[in-house]
C-alpha cells in the first residue's frame, strides 16, 4: 500500500481549487480512491506580502519558494502551479511533468461595463506591468493604483470603492464558481501561460513522473512550453510588460507576443508559427522583437 501522494498547493481559495482538480484528475486517471492524495497548504511569501508589487519584493519567486523547500525536502511529492506565476527558469532538480487543460485565457473587466465607459481619469487597481501599459495605450488618462490580493480581496475592494475598476483572469473566476462577474476584454494578449495549471516533481522521481503522465494535456504543455521558451529569450523581470498567447492551428504552433513600455506609448508585436517541437523559434521571435525595440524599452529587459 503506498503511502498518500502529498500535493503541495499555495493556501488561496483560487490555488486549493485548482489542487482540488489535479487531485481529482489523478483519481480519474489511476482509479485512486480520495484517500490516495493529501492536499499539503503551504503559506509562501507571496501570500503574506499583499501591499506591495511583486517587483519591488522578489519577483514570482515569491509564488514557488516554499513550494519548491517542501519539495526539495521531500514533505511534498508535487507541487500545484499557476503557470504565470512560475519563474522562467526552474531548478535542475524539478521538472513540469504534467500540465491540466488550459482555461479561458482571457481578461475581464470589472467594476464597468467597458473601458470606454470609465470617466476621465478613473482609478484602475491592477500591480501587473503587463495590464497596466495594455490599459494606458487605450486610456493613457488612467491613474493606475496598486491591487493585491487573491481573487476575492480584489473583488471587494473594487465593492468598497477603492479603485473603479480592475481587470481579473477569467480562468481564476471560472474556477471559483464566479462565471457571471466581469466583461471579457477580447483584444488584450494574456500574460504567458494564463490559464495553465502546471504540476511539478522531483526530477529523479520516476514513479511520481509516469503517474503526472497520465494527466498531461500535451496540447497545453507545448503552447505553455513555447510561450515561456519566448519569456526566456526576453529575459524579462516582473517589471517588464509582456504579453503573450500561443494556440495550435494546423498542426502548427502560433505565437503571438507583444512587449511594451510601462506607460503603453510603446508596444512591439510580433507573430511566427512553427512546428510544436521547434524550440528555437520563440526564442529568435523574443530577440527578434527586442532589436526592434527603443533602447529604453529593450533596457527593461536582460536578453
Amino acid at each position: 500500500m503506498f503511502p498518500p501522494l502529498r500535493l503541495g498547493t499555495r493556501g488561496s481559495p483560487l490555488a486549493l481549487a485548482q489542487a482540488r482538480m489535479v487531485a481529482t484528475a489523478l483519481r480519474d486517471a489511476h482509479g485512486w480512491r480520495p484517500e490516495r492524495i493529501e492536499i499539503v497548504p503551504i503559506t509562501t511569501t507571496g501570500d503574506q506580502i499583499r501591499d506591495r508589487p511583486l517587483a519591488e519584493v522578489g519577483g514570482k519567486g515569491l509564488w514557488t519558494r516554499e513550494l519548491d523547500r517542501a519539495l526539495a525536502e521531500n514533505r511534498t511529492d508535487i507541487s500545484v502551479h499557476s503557470m504565470k506565476d512560475v519563474e522562467t527558469l526552474r531548478p535542475a532538480a524539478f521538472v513540469l511533468a504534467a500540465m491540466l487543460p488550459r482555461a479561458d485565457v482571457t481578461d475581464r473587466l470589472i467594476g464597468a461595463d467597458s473601458l470606454a465607459a470609465l470617466p476621465e481619469g478613473a482609478r484602475f487597481g491592477t500591480s501587473s506591468p503587463r495590464r497596466a501599459a495594455q490599459l494606458l495605450a487605450r486610456r493613457p488618462d488612467l491613474a493606475i493604483v496598486t491591487f493585491r490580493g487573491n481573487v476575492e480581496t480584489r473583488l471587494r475592494k473594487i465593492a468598497l470603492g477603492e479603485a473603479d475598476a480592475t481587470l481579473l483572469a477569467s480562468a481564476g473566476l471560472l474556477r471559483l464558481g464566479h462565471a457571471e462577474v466581469g466583461v471579457v476584454l477580447e483584444d488584450l494578449l494574456p500574460a504567458p501561460a494564463q490559464g495553465a495549471v502546471g504540476i511539478e516533481c522531483r526530477a529523479d522521481d520516476k514513479r511520481v513522473r509516469q503517474w503526472l503522465r497520465g494527466i498531461d494535456d500535451p496540447l497545453t504543455h507545448a503552447c505553455v512550453a513555447a510561450e515561456r521558451r519566448l519569456l526566456e529569450g526576453l529575459g524579462g523581470t516582473c517589471r517588464s510588460a509582456v504579453a503573450a498567447l500561443a494556440t495550435l492551428e494546423d498542426s502548427a504552433i502560433r505565437l503571438r507576443a507583444e512587449i511594451l513600455s510601462p506607460d503603453g506609448r510603446e508596444a512591439v508585436a510580433a507573430e511566427e508559427s512553427f512546428a510544436a517541437e521547434d524550440e528555437g523559434s520563440p526564442r529568435t521571435m523574443a530577440r527578434d522583437m527586442l532589436a526592434r525595440a527603443s533602447i529604453d524599452l529593450r533596457a527593461l529587459f536582460a536578453g
